[in-house]
């Protein structure tokens, strides 16, 4: 009688602390998982299904719930880019890191308006492939460099009385300017680049010398025609003399948005 209590005894431990560990591996995965992060309309704060997520440099790529939520199941450990494609709407992209995740993403998209353009919603990696862990942002470049610049075309409507022209660049990282350094956005000691440079039909108009999403450059509208055509630079590093090393950066979204500038003055 005492043996058979004695295994009926150790079987009941051993399923308590099987079903415990089990227990608490299982619990611990749900917590996760039930971090939502929402989509919603920026102006109207409804929530959007169907929204498309996406971490180019991952791989990951996810869409809203009906009531506008998303898992972020994704290892996430140094800043990157993450995109948000809806139709109708403005594509969106924002930089984030582990700080930043550790509380749920709400992010509100702007609807489409008339006379907007994509330019392009894909990500693209300019430089040379030769870049340090220290580099500012850098998220562990996964596309390779396609050269020291982008060049797009498209094409431009006439524009109406007051209305502007903005080229809008979602987001851009890994930027080692002598100002990404003085904001924190880079931990080299010994060396930083020139900035990155937009140009509109061939003429400089604007040079970018810090990371960041949403970047919008307002283009002179003596430039603008009807084919056009916009080309990003890369930096190059101002302490190397002995070849062109170039400022290794990832760019995204590029869009073209058209405004009335009195609208734009009210807002």
């Amino acid at each position: 009688m005492k043996k058979i209590f004695l295994i009926i005894l150790i079987l009941a431990l051993n399923i308590f602390f099987k079903t415990e560990l089990f227990a608490d591996t299982i619990t611990g995965q749900i917590n996760k998982n039930e971090t939502l992060n929402t989509i919603i309309d920026k102006k109207t704060g409804k929530p959007l299904q169907g929204a498309k997520i996406v971490i180019p440099n991952l791989n990951f790529t996810t869409f809203t719930n009906e009531d506008g939520t998303f898992q972020l199941n994704a290892k996430i450990d140094k800043p990157i880019i993450l995109s948000v494609q809806k139709e109708g709407y403005r594509p969106f992209s924002i930089t984030i890191d582990k700080e930043l995740i550790k509380n749920p993403l709400k992010i509100g998209v702007e609807k489409s308006r008339l006379g907007d353009i994509t330019i392009t919603n894909e990500i693209y990696h300019l430089g040379d492939n030769n870049f340090s862990e220290q580099s500012a942002n850098v998220g562990d470049f996964k596309t390779k460099s396609i050269g020291q610049s982008l060049t797009k075309n498209f094409q431009i409507q006439a524009l109406e009385k007051g209305e502007i022209v903005n080229i809008v660049i979602g987001s851009i990282i890994g930027l080692d300017t002598k100002l990404a350094k003085s904001f924190g956005q880079n931990n080299i000691e010994y060396a930083y680049s020139s900035p990155a440079e937009m140009y509109f039909n061939g003429h400089k108009i604007k040079e970018i010398h810090l990371n960041g999403d949403n970047i919008k450059i307002q283009v002179p509208n003596q430039l603008i025609r009807f084919n056009n055509q916009v080309t990003i630079k890369t930096g190059r590093n101002l302490f190397q003399t002995q070849y062109s090393d170039y400022d290794d950066i990832e760019v995204m979204n590029i869009t073209v948005e058209i405004e009335n500038y009195y609208n734009v003055a009210q807002e």
